[in-house]
């Protein structure tokens, strides 16, 4: 599932993204509107609950550039990091557990938030809660497999990312479970005792 929100070209200053995103960072973008992020050339994209997305943040402190669209949020990666996701998950134990995560990658696309130093598009549009540095190669600041691009030191890497990730997609699913239960007070139903 790619994040996707409605960004209108016709908003003030959104005719020149697609530029700028190209010039100034070198990341493609797709034709048409809105104005979307190609993944898997540059970074990939872990996309999962806004909630969870908040507590990842708040646990693991720095991390790549990270977008908000609604409820959902996206953290930059490094390529390939899509395709490592399935078998992080499984290592980790977080295999066959329903997480609302996902990951997207070659092929894929995001819906571009107005670039750093742009003014922003539409009320409700993708923003950069933690935006791309302009001018920098974003490769060594994303997270990465040991190993495998993560220069930094100070970025987490993908497994700790993955693990943290998955934890806090399963909290805030079995928060909204709970408070759905809750809310259901059956009163006809007699207790069983055996």
């Amino acid at each position: 599932m790619a994040l996707t929100v409605p960004t209108p070209r016709s908003s003030p200053g959104t005719d020149d993204w697609a530029l700028r995103y190209e010039r100034e960072l070198g990341w493609a973008t797709a034709e048409g509107t809105p104005v979307r992020l190609l993944t898997g050339l540059r970074f990939d994209v872990l996309e999962l609950p806004a909630e969870a997305g908040h507590a990842v943040l708040r646990r693991l402190g720095r991390t790549g550039p990270v977008v908000l669209a609604g409820r959902r949020m996206a953290l930059l990666v490094a390529a390939g990091s899509a395709d490592e996701l399935p078998g992080l998950l499984d290592w980790l134990e977080w295999g066959g557990i329903a997480l609302d995560l996902t990951a997207v990658g070659t092929g894929g696309r995001i819906t571009a938030p107005a670039p750093p130093g742009c003014a922003a598009g539409s009320p409700g549009a993708a923003f950069w809660l933690r935006p791309p540095e302009p001018r920098q190669e974003v490769g060594p600041t994303l997270p990465a497999l040991v190993g495998f691009g993560n220069r930094g030191g100070d970025v987490p890497d993908l497994a700790r990312l993955v693990d943290v990730a998955a934890t806090e997609c399963h909290r805030a699913r079995l928060t909204r479970a709970r408070s759905g239960l809750l809310t259901y007070r059956p009163t006809a139903q007699p207790l069983a005792f055996s």
